[in-house]
């Protein structure tokens, strides 16, 4: 059984993610996506809601893929993270070259540390290009419409919580 681990925020999950959650899925029989707790972010969503929606996102994902999907909160290095679940590759969604730079990085200090865990890159389809959380948080707190760049039920969450 190949797993994979697909790491990130995730405040909150958009449809650009989904994407890659999909796309990945058909490179692993088993995808644990990892919740980071990253305190210092400072996210709109509580760790426990941020799991909760991405369960709930991904619930239709995993039934149509046959792949196996748990969300895992991690706050130690990815790479022990990687260890941890068992991961053999570790799914990186890339949006623009200037991603690039930051996630080679990593990659490289990553087999530094355990060389037994690849990395994988995706690029996001080019309508998910310009899609970050960051962004979309933004947009539903000026009033803009975000029905393009999250589901129907993550919408709902942030009009809730961003009045």
């Amino acid at each position: 059984m190949r797993t994979g681990l697909y790491p990130g925020t995730f405040d909150p999950i958009t449809v650009g993610h989904t994407d890659i959650i999909r796309r990945a899925c058909s490179l692993v029989d088993r995808l644990v996506i990892g919740v980071a707790i990253n305190r210092d972010k400072g996210p709109l969503f509580s760790l426990e809601e941020r799991v909760a929606m991405i369960e709930a996102e991904c619930e239709a994902l995993a039934d149509q893929n046959g792949c196996e999907i748990i969300a895992h909160p991690f706050e130690n290095l990815l790479i022990h993270c990687a260890i941890d679940v068992g991961a053999s590759v570790i799914i990186r969604g890339l949006r623009a070259v200037a991603d690039f730079e930051y996630e080679y990085q990593m990659v490289g200090m990553n087999r530094a540390m355990d060389d037994s865990v690849e990395t994988v890159f995706l690029m996001a389809e080019a309508q998910h290009q310009a899609i970050a959380s960051k962004l979309v948080k933004e947009i539903c707190r000026l009033g803009g419409d975000i029905s393009g760049f999250v589901s129907p039920a993550v919408e709902a969450q942030l009009k809730e919580r961003l009045g």
